[in-house]
């Protein structure tokens, strides 16, 4: 009986001790991004000061939003207390009650303003709805990284759509991705994104590698002010930023990682100059949907497609929901 169950037990040891370096190498790739992203940051910020040290530690709260947001013709303003967590989130909607909800949801450092082409383009048709997620603009701001968790993100999402009354391995990626690395660290990242009067921020959305406008609308002074506007609230920086300090820790608790497949129709649009993300994540995204799959690499765009290139990303969207409703009209 012990020869039979010394295999299994040897199994069992591979296999822990195969967790374990796993896991070790996980962490060792975490912190040693960390430690090499600090550095960077640390010398850029002391070259900063030794040039221009007054100007370095200077940036300004935004006191009054700038005419952009109060924009009429983008919606309503309005705002929810969810039951699940009891956060307040704020939204603009537009269009007609009752007709087919298309939701925006927002990604980083953006708030709902970034969908202000599509609320135009699809309020005649669907009730339009752009929302700032949590730790953004006018939503509450938790304070804390594990408020942040992908579950909770989740529920925001389910509890808005309810209360709005409708149904329910690649070395180039990770060099783009330094920056996730450098997000992990306590407050230094919302200090180098603030030195200089937001200089980062304003680099990141108007640089020709990586700003809105590559080959399509140039942001303008306004819309940039609005950004800053909404990004130099107090806090708002550190919510925006729990959202990738949360990323890490779940995704070691749950080595070896899980895979969950997508049941619902997707449209992929995805700029071809991306500066953040390699073009074949895109593809790699086919292998996880069970339903129909559709990707549009944009030829010429960058990261921010619905700003930087709106009129084709908005037919892109109409065609591919008008194909659906065939889809539908074919099986009934």
């Amino acid at each position: 009986m012990a020869r039979e169950m010394l295999p299994k037990s040897s199994a069992s040891s591979a296999a822990r001790l195969s967790l374990r370096l796993r896991a070790l190498g996980y962490w060792s790739l975490v912190y040693g991004g960390c430690l090499l992203c600090a550095a960077a940051a640390l010398l850029k910020l002391c070259w900063s000061l030794a040039l221009r040290p007054a100007a370095t530690l200077r940036w300004a709260v935004r006191d009054a939003p700038p005419a952009c947001l109060h924009d009429t013709s983008l919606g309503t303003h309005c705002y929810v207390r969810i039951k699940e967590s009891g956060l307040r989130f704020h939204y603009v909607a537009a269009g007609e009650r009752g007709k087919p909800l298309m939701l925006f949801l927002h990604g980083f450092p953006e708030f709902w303003f970034s969908w202000r082409y599509q609320l135009r383009e699809f309020k005649s048709e669907f009730r339009v709805v752009a929302v700032d997620m949590r730790g953004y603009g006018e939503s509450d701001v938790p304070l804390s990284a594990e408020s942040y968790r992908f579950e909770y993100l989740v529920t925001d999402v389910r509890d808005i759509v309810e209360y709005l009354d409708y149904a329910l391995r690649h070395p180039s990626q990770l060099l783009k991705c330094s920056w996730f690395f450098f997000f992990q660290l306590p407050r230094l990242p919302e200090l180098m994104l603030s030195i200089n009067d937001f200089k980062a921020l304003k680099s990141l959305f108007t640089s020709r590698s990586t700003g809105i406008g590559r080959k399509g609308r140039w942001l303008s002074s306004e819309d940039l002010e609005a950004y800053l506007y909404a990004l130099s609230q107090p806090g708002a920086l550190t919510g925006a930023l729990n959202y990738y300090r949360n990323g890490i820790e779940p995704a070691a608790r749950s080595l070896p990682l899980s895979q969950q497949c997508v049941r619902s129709p997707v449209l992929l649009l995805w700029g071809e100059r991306d500066a953040f993300l390699e073009q074949g994540m895109a593809e790699a995204c086919r292998l996880h949907i069970r339903n129909h799959f559709r990707l549009n690499i944009i030829s010429g765009a960058g990261h921010w497609l619905q700003q930087d290139q709106p009129d084709i990303v908005n037919t892109l969207m109409w065609t591919f929901i008008k194909e659906g409703e065939g889809r539908k009209s074919h099986r009934n």
